[in-house]
């Protein structure tokens, strides 16, 4: 196994969406949960979610490129959120819930730039793509009782109705990606 390890981070709507996808990915060492390119410094979820900190929630992904590529943690976000609509998924609206994919190397925002460009020639959605592709200016990591939130909370409704879908769409397209899938 590969000693390198490469970071993106990705909004997507709800981090628990995001996270709880991202978790069963091979190749995916690790998802935070948390806040990126705002203006505030520490922001609590509070100030996020009242849209005071011009903070998108995103998860951070940290992973093996010799395992998964970035093109393919890319092709996932784009099947498991609705890269289409601006500042809001579902029915969480906001700027907090903006599409974006926040590079960390010049190498990252050209597959990022390019992976959206075929997207569009490919016309996969009535609309045009509005998904925001910047460099991660700052990150901070959610509170503790955000990590890991799917896990803990599978039955509590908003995981039942929005995230386990989002699993369920990973493992249906993706299936040869997930960590448990059968032998």
């Amino acid at each position: 196994m590969s000693t390198n390890v490469e970071t993106i981070t990705l909004a997507g709507g709800c981090f628990w969406c995001l996270e709880a996808v991202y978790d069963e990915v091979k190749g995916v060492l690790s998802v935070d949960s948390g806040y990126a390119n705002g203006h505030v410094t520490n922001p609590s979820y509070r100030a996020v979610c009242n849209g005071d900190t011009g903070h998108a929630e995103v998860v951070q992904i940290k992973f093996d490129p010799s395992v998964i590529t970035l093109r393919d943690l890319l092709n996932i976000f784009f099947v498991i959120h609705d890269p289409t609509t601006l500042n809001r998924q579902g029915a969480d609206v906001g700027t907090q819930y903006r599409s974006g994919i926040y590079y960390h190397t010049p190498e990252q925002k050209e597959v990022a730039e390019q992976t959206i460009h075929e997207l569009e020639a490919q016309k996969v959605w009535g609309s045009r793509i509005v998904t925001e592709v910047e460099p991660l200016k700052d990150f901070y990591i959610a509170e503790e009782y955000h990590q890991e939130y799917f896990v803990r909370n599978q039955s509590q409704p908003y995981c039942q109705a929005v995230v386990a879908p989002k699993v369920g769409k990973f493992r249906k397209h993706f299936l040869e990606l997930w960590k448990k899938q059968a032998a």
